[in-house]
């Protein structure tokens, strides 16, 4: 026998905590570069749904130019405040252009008063101020007529941008189609999902699959139903993209994995008749014949 070792996937990678102490990172800094795509990250062979960081993927992240410096930048996440002062604009108008969508948010969480705090990357701030074309939305005295209007109607598309962004990592991390399914159903609510996918069985197994949000309380709280308002599609044509996809990739899907179902059980046979035994008891109608018989003869003369 060889006294070769093989070496499997797990012993060539790390859990995400050892990555980042071998890249002098903090957690929080790995995980959005993971998030951004910036970090790819594999499955763990030994289930429960973590994921790891190869050893190859960590030698490439360290021996990239100027790290770790550039990748810090890359992953710079600043507020409201802070962005304003990159575009060198008001608070008030930075708000506006993230409503309107025009900067997309990177993540969210709740303070302590339970508002929304938006959190945006420096980077893509600095490319939006560094576009001539922008530069009216940035330096006119007014907003454009157009915005303006949509402002005042109470547009808000800063949950819908940050939900397409957290798709985009959620399909990174997805490896059949029943993780991509579930990457859609997690912005729809059950009844949307119930519409999309019919059969209960399907459904059941989808729900495997379905991230719920990633800043969340406990259930019924005040957090947790901010977080579910941010999480799930409220708009139209937001819905029916979702449920488009999602079927799609259902009936992808149920052609290379069908959703387990119940064994049906065999119904048992019925017991099957039985002649009653020579000298058993007599039927009815024969008695009723013989007890006939002996009234007859009683009353004959």
């Amino acid at each position: 026998m060889s006294g070769d070792t093989i070496t499997t996937t797990h012993d060539r990678s790390c859990t995400p905590s050892r990555a980042a102490r071998e890249l002098g990172l903090r957690r929080s800094d790995l995980d959005l570069a993971v998030h951004l795509g910036l970090i790819r990250t594999v499955p763990d062979e030994g289930g429960g749904g973590a994921r790891r960081v190869t050893r190859s993927e960590i030698d490439r992240v360290r021996s990239a130019d100027g790290f770790p410096d550039a990748l810090l930048a890359r992953i710079e996440l600043v507020g409201t405040a802070e962005a304003a002062r990159l575009l060198d604009i008001p608070a008030g108008r930075f708000t506006r252009l993230a409503r309107l969508g025009l900067v997309v948010p990177t993540k969210w969480y709740l303070n302590r008063y339970r508002a929304v705090v938006w959190l945006y990357l420096a980077e893509e701030l600095r490319r939006f101020a560094a576009d001539e074309e922008n530069v009216p939305l940035l330096k006119a005295r007014r907003m454009p007529e157009g915005p303006r209007a949509l402002l005042d109607a109470g547009v808000d598309l800063r949950p819908r941008n940050w939900r397409g962004r957290h798709r985009g990592f959620l399909l990174r991390q997805s490896q059949d189609p029943w993780e991509r399914a579930g990457a859609y159903a997690a912005f729809l609510d059950p009844v949307e999902i119930a519409e999309a996918v019919p059969d209960p069985y399907e459904r059941s197994h989808l729900g495997r699959f379905r991230p719920g949000p990633p800043v969340a309380g406990a259930p019924g709280t005040p957090a947790a139903r901010i977080a579910e308002r941010i999480m799930i599609a409220a708009d139209a044509d937001e819905i029916g993209l979702l449920r488009t996809e999602l079927a799609a990739l259902v009936r992808e899907a149920r052609e290379t994995s069908p959703a387990p179902r119940p064994t049906p059980r065999r119904a048992p046979a019925p017991p099957r008749a039985l002649a009653p035994p020579s000298g058993g008891p007599k039927t009815p109608r024969r008695l009723l014949g013989r007890f006939r018989r002996r009234a007859s003869a009683a009353t004959a003369p």
